[in-house]
């Protein structure tokens, strides 16, 4: 029996109103999977656009010439980003990519070359610089030897502690005692550059080469005597993720802040030059 034109017209209506829904529901299901692909974006993306990132614990490894200004630089960062804290473990460039290599849980790093960095390919983010430095002669306060220039260090009455060769400031330092053809024997060869001034401070070596940043830090216990430009080197200070991070869009965050006019004011009061 066939149906009156009417009842047929809201038959095929509801029939097609019904095809229709399963097309709807599907299209409705690709927003969430859209949004969801989305904040899946790289977390270096989401660090330069100056989206919030999620509060977390981040370990940072940095070189130890950065202890003091990284301290006032972490709790500003802490400030500005609540429920965030940053832990910093500090040691010599090599001993952190030490640290690295053998997979100690950590987000971030920071050394004070580059090389040291780019030995860590493929273990890092890619690395920005942040800072740089230059070296400088620490003596005992009072500068009792009237050191004034590299080749005073020369004088086998004066007891030189330089950092060990693998370090960086102590391939720095190597690097412009050869170029000035100084020869120098050091009383010790320290793993990073805060022993080596902690030796000059406590009158257990006369002299010792240092990053200026750290011998302007402890003006009250050393002397300081300038390299000139040409007979001195530049230390660049890379910063990079870490992959093996669980934290990497926070700490895509914090290594994109050490670049910012905040963090840059921070370092540059420290005494360290622009990136």
């Amino acid at each position: 029996m066939s149906l009156p034109v009417n009842r047929r017209s809201t038959l095929v209506a509801a029939l097609a109103a019904a095809l229709l829904v399963p097309g709807l529901a599907a299209c409705g299901s690709s927003g969430p999977k859209a949004a969801d692909g989305g904040s899946g974006a790289s977390a270096t993306a989401t660090a330069s656009s100056g989206a919030a990132p999620k509060a977390a614990n981040l370990t940072v490894l940095a070189a130890s010439s950065l202890t003091d200004v990284f301290k006032t630089a972490g709790a500003a960062y802490e400030t500005a980003h609540p429920g965030t804290k940053i832990t910093f473990s500090f040691a010599g460039s090599q001993e952190l990519a030490a640290q690295v290599k053998q997979g100690s849980p950590a987000d971030a790093l920071v050394t004070a070359d580059t090389k040291t960095m780019d030995g860590l390919e493929g273990e890092t983010g890619e690395p920005s610089i942040i800072a740089k430095n230059r070296l400088v002669i620490a003596t005992g306060k009072g500068n009792p030897f009237r050191i004034a220039a590299l080749k005073d260090l020369a004088d086998t009455k004066i007891k030189v502690v330089l950092a060990a060769p693998e370090v960086p400031v102590g391939r720095y330092g190597k690097q412009i005692l050869d170029a000035q053809k100084v020869e120098v024997k050091p009383v010790s060869q320290e793993p990073n550059v805060r022993a080596v001034l902690s030796k000059v401070e406590l009158g257990e070596a006369d002299a010792g080469l240092v990053y200026k940043t750290d011998s302007a830090k402890s003006a009250d216990k050393v002397e300081t005597v300038e390299i000139p430009d040409e007979q001195n080197a530049v230390a660049s200070y890379p910063a990079a993720t870490l992959k093996q991070s669980k934290n990497a869009e926070a700490a895509a965050t914090f290594v994109a802040w050490l670049s910012s006019p905040v963090a840059q004011k921070i370092l540059q009061d420290a005494g360290f030059q622009k990136a």
